[in-house]
């Protein structure tokens, strides 16, 4: 099996729970945050259906600069509207599932770097950086996300089971 092989089942099954979340985004609150030191619910909200796009990235290219200007819309999107949002992050995961599916094993073990300004962050290989970078950032910020909606009082949806709010 191959490394894309092995990884598009992870890929599909988380991109399908963070779908779920965003679902139940209420625009009304997009601005709410529960700490001034937090992002607003909108802003986690967009960069959470940001991230799936930087896959695509890291597939096609060596290397990504988020503090360079052609770069500003891979650093970040403004929220607007859920159903917007929805849109954008089908698009971004169907447009990294498609970059994903022909990718060799040699290119995934290929370095990949991400710098801000010229500044290296890191590098690593391209498979460590859509497992680490990719999904489990995602990961961490659907998780973020959904203490933001328990704490609004919205109901969560299953992520790795049931939530106090899908049990039947």
């Amino acid at each position: 099996m191959s490394i894309v092989q092995a990884l598009l089942p992870q890929f599909d099954h988380e991109m399908a729970t963070t779908r779920r979340v965003l679902e139940v985004v209420p625009g009304s609150d997009a601005a709410w945050r529960p700490h001034p030191k937090s992002s607003s619910m909108g802003g986690l909200a967009a960069h959470i259906a940001l991230l799936p796009h930087w896959g695509t990235l890291v597939v096609q290219e060596r290397e990504l600069d988020l503090g360079l200007p052609a770069s500003a819309s891979s650093a970040s999107m403004p929220f607007t509207t859920v159903p917007e949002l929805l849109s954008r992050f089908d698009r971004h995961v169907r447009d990294t599932r498609a970059a994903l599916e022909p990718v060799s094993d040699e290119a995934m073990r290929e370095s990949w770097t991400l710098k801000n300004r010229g500044v290296t962050v890191f590098s690593m290989p391209r498979v460590a950086v859509l497992r680490g970078f990719i999904l489990s950032h995602l990961i961490h910020h659907r998780g973020q996300l959904t203490v933001y909606l328990r704490l609004r009082d919205v109901p969560v949806p299953s992520v790795y089971g049931p939530t106090a709010d899908s049990r039947g």
